[in-house]
């Protein structure tokens, strides 16, 4: 018997995307199931508790909670700005180039405005470029009351998969 095929009402195959709840834990939108089957948002978005609210190649958006990604002053990381940046810039390159291509980051930088030690931070993708070989993102990261925490931007290059 196949390891696909489940047996059940009206004998229908269960769902081969073993990164189901993973997707849907991290707010993926069910259209981009498929293209994240194989991978799913990956070990360590998970980790960080990243949630998407938003998701195409121009606009990104997601949330993260401080409680968990602290340094030992008792705030945010600034780490875990740069996993949230690359997080969204990464997706939104990877939306960008489509099937048969992918996205590797080449460059990030952030500047930290100003701290959070608690709720849920938000960050926000804009493209600032889509090209056929590179695209770039910056990326603002605000606390609960809007302000700014963060300023990041990344560039990824488009390859083609092998």
């Amino acid at each position: 018997m196949s390891e696909i095929f489940t047996p059940g009402p009206a004998g229908r195959q269960a769902d081969t995307n073993p990164h189901k709840q993973e997707l849907i834990d991290a707010g993926v939108p069910e259209e981009m199931h498929d293209w994240l089957s194989a991978h799913g948002v990956g070990r360590l978005v998970a980790k960080m508790g990243i949630r998407f609210l938003e998701m195409t190649a121009d606009r990104l958006v997601a949330t993260m909670p401080v409680e968990g990604n602290e340094q030992v002053a008792g705030i945010l990381h600034g780490g875990a700005h740069l996993v949230l940046a690359e997080t969204l810039g990464s997706f939104g390159a990877g939306i960008h180039a489509g099937p048969g291509r992918h996205a590797v980051g080449i460059e990030i930088s952030a500047t930290h405005h100003r701290s959070a030690s608690s709720g849920l931070v938000t960050g926000t993708a804009t493209a600032v470029h889509l090209g056929n070989t590179l695209t770039t993102h910056e990326v603002v990261m605000t606390d609960e009351d809007g302000r700014r925490l963060s300023t990041a931007r990344i560039t990824n290059m488009i390859r083609e998969s092998r």
